[in-house]
């Protein structure tokens, strides 16, 4: 392969491993603001949790990270069902319409943000920990790949597509994808949302931690990585289309894929400037997002 096709070759395959793991944070904000109308902007803190709790159970224990991702989602989906009952709940009780309900939860959320920071900056302080890898690098082709990146897009895609089967093929998923497109017509028909509800908020917040899993086996970690991730979910989802999990599949790797091919023709520090270019660019031409039907 002649360098400069290998060079960009290199460049989209770093795009659509990063993209992949846009796409668990998005499907899991997604599945959120779907169902519930619940704008969750702490969801890229719960991302820190779970690559901390599987940065420090790798260190105590000493096993790999990726046999440490299924108790993550669990504890982080436990989380959400907690969190649900004690903060959404009560408020979905007393809002007197969604409109109310979604601002109120919005500011529930901020505030959930900064008391997950600030608990985090208080359990692990502000240094930078883990991104050491443990897999070795992969060659395809005449490229080479960094084994631990190349496993962690292989398992976010892999979870993108399962959850997507899971709606599709499953009662409870067919349950979900009816409250998402008509909430009083799913509950005439005997849907229970006391049920859905709480159950679909904890996996989405699984999903973060498990994205947040996958991430602390090649980048390092604080406090504070979480922010950034709930921003460009929210750009996946534009771009995607609200309530389309399959859109925010595609829609992570295609923003991956534009973030490494723009970082790579102007620079780095241009990062977010691209998403958010593309960000505006989508609410001005398609508004419902690119994939929405």
């Amino acid at each position: 392969m002649a360098p400069m096709l290998e060079a960009w070759a290199n460049v989209i395959v770093s795009g659509l491993i990063i993209g992949g793991i846009y796409a668990v944070v998005a499907v899991g904000l997604n599945l959120q603001y779907g169902l519930m109308r619940i704008l969750n902007v702490a969801h890229g803190e719960f991302l820190m949790v779970g690559a901390y709790l599987t940065f420090w159970g790798t260190t105590l224990i000493g096993t790999s990270p990726h046999l440490l991702m299924p108790a993550v989602f669990v504890v982080l989906a436990v989380t959400g069902f907690a969190l649900h009952a004690v903060l959404f709940r009560p408020l979905a009780r007393v809002a007197p319409n969604p409109e109310v309900f979604e601002a109120r939860g919005l500011i529930v959320s901020f505030g959930l943000m900064f008391i997950v920071q600030n608990a985090a900056l208080l359990a692990w302080d502000a240094d930078l920990r883990g991104g050491q890898g443990s897999l070795e690098a992969v060659r395809l082709g005449t490229l080479v790949v960094n084994g631990d990146k190349l496993l962690a897009c292989a398992i976010a895609l892999a979870v993108g597509g399962a959850m997507i089967l899971w709606l599709r093929l499953t009662l409870v998923g067919k349950a979900v994808r009816a409250l998402m497109q008509s909430p009083v017509g799913a509950t005439l028909v005997g849907i229970d949302v006391r049920v859905l509800h709480p159950l679909v908020f904890g996996v989405g917040l699984g999903l973060a931690g498990l994205a947040g899993a996958l991430i602390s086996t090649f980048y390092t970690i604080s406090p504070s990585i979480g922010q950034p991730y709930t921003v460009t979910a929210l750009i996946v989802i534009t771009l995607g289309g609200f309530g389309s999990v399959s859109g925010s599949l595609i829609g992570g790797v295609l923003l991956g894929v534009i973030e490494a091919v723009g970082v790579e023709l102007t620079s780095p520090s241009l990062k977010m400037l691209l998403s958010y270019l593309v960000f505006v660019a989508v609410l001005i031409a398609r508004p419902n997002g690119l994939f929405a039907r």
